[in-house]
């Protein structure tokens, strides 16, 4: 009677065989579940002695993505053994087909996050890193669309018709939104790059100043000397020339004085001598050169070259103020006068008496 029972087609299977199947799939089950439990608890036991994450990560990734996908490898084997009709087994085919999509779709993000987060901002600050997590439903809506448009490929769809849909479409949204998707492309080349971060005094080929309050995905504010913040969209910072003064290891410094005419010529050589000592004689400054340098209308010029060696605005005003200082107490001690606008007329007296008529 069992035998009988077990002999009788269902669906052009006997019963035996879907009790066969069924067996292996829940035996198959069974032993990727310890499997992937002592491997993956194995790997994790070794990968805790390492010192990078990479490999806790890729772990990870395994046990969320390889999991699922051997547990339906067992379902597929198992069911091969089965006359199934076409539509169900062109469905078991499909649901391979997807589940191996999502999974590799989930994999490849995974990667490029974790590239991101550990490489490129690694050392970024905590408003960077919430920037580029503003960028990630970017790159998961290019990698899923990616996705879908393999997926419909391998389900046997025609997708040229869909490809060309699309970028028509797309040259449309792109014209349509040229100037966000340019803020968009430059934020990322800023992301990636570094031209500047937040904190950095930078200056304009526009003439405007600042210093970096906010960097966003479509703009960037500046706070200026005046106060008052400056936006300025993303794409009209990366094409154009900016200095970075933060970024600067010396500020080359040139500052010119002028003494009067009457100054005699011993004291004229010895004003180089006394500009040189009172700049090296300051911490954070590299002396260079001081000349004699021109005859002016009223007055006789010196040129000096100095570095200070930072980029602070203060310290380097703290600096030239202790320069001016020590050089208006030098001049005084040795009667030096400072020259200033000054006209001489010259008037010639003649033995010519004047006459009336």
């Amino acid at each position: 009677m069992l035998n009988e029972l077990l002999q009788k087609t269902f669906f052009g299977n006997t019963a035996l065989s879907y009790i066969i199947v069924a067996g292996a799939i829940v035996l198959g089950l069974i032993l990727v579940k310890i499997i992937a439990s002592v491997v993956i608890g194995g790997l994790r036991r070794w990968t805790a002695k390492t010192a990078g994450k990479l490999d806790d990560i890729i772990i990870e990734i395994m046990r969320k993505n390889a999991v699922p996908l051997l547990y339906y490898g067992v379902f597929y084997v198992a069911t091969r053994s089965l006359v199934l009709p076409s539509a169900l087994d062109r469905s078991i085919n499909v649901i391979g087909v997807i589940l191996l999509t999502l999974l590799s779709i989930r994999l490849i993000s995974g990667l490029i996050v974790y590239i991101f987060e550990h490489y490129w901002l690694k050392d970024a600050d905590l408003e960077k890193k919430r920037g580029f997590k503003g960028v990630i439903p970017a790159i998961n809506v290019l990698l899923w669309g990616l996705g879908i448009i393999f997926l419909l490929d391998n389900l046997g769809f025609k997708i040229s018709t869909v490809i060309a849909g699309l970028g028509i479409g797309g040259v449309a949204v792109a014209l349509a939104a040229q100037a966000v998707l340019g803020d968009l492309f430059s934020y990322v080349s800023i992301l990636m790059d570094r031209p500047f971060e937040t904190g950095d005094f930078i200056i304009l080929e526009s003439g405007h100043l600042g210093s970096i309050e906010h960097i966003g995905i479509k703009s960037t504010r500046l706070r200026s000397l005046g106060g008052e913040q400056i936006i300025v969209s993303n794409s009209d910072l990366t094409s154009s020339r900016i200095r970075n003064y933060k970024r600067m290891q010396n500020r080359r410094v040139v500052f010119k004085l002028g003494v009067i005419y009457q100054t005699p010529l011993e004291s004229l050589k010895e004003i180089p001598v006394i500009i040189e000592k009172i700049i090296t004689d300051l911490s954070d400054t590299g002396f260079d050169r001081s000349h004699f340098s021109s005859y002016g209308d009223f007055s006789l010029d010196f040129e000096t070259v100095y570095y200070v060696k930072s980029s602070d605005y203060n310290k380097y005003m703290d600096i030239q103020q202790a320069i001016n200082l020590a050089i208006f107490e030098e001049f005084e001690k040795r009667s030096i006068e400072f020259a200033y606008p000054t006209q001489t007329i010259f008037m010639e007296k003649t033995g010519e008496q004047p006459t009336l008529s």
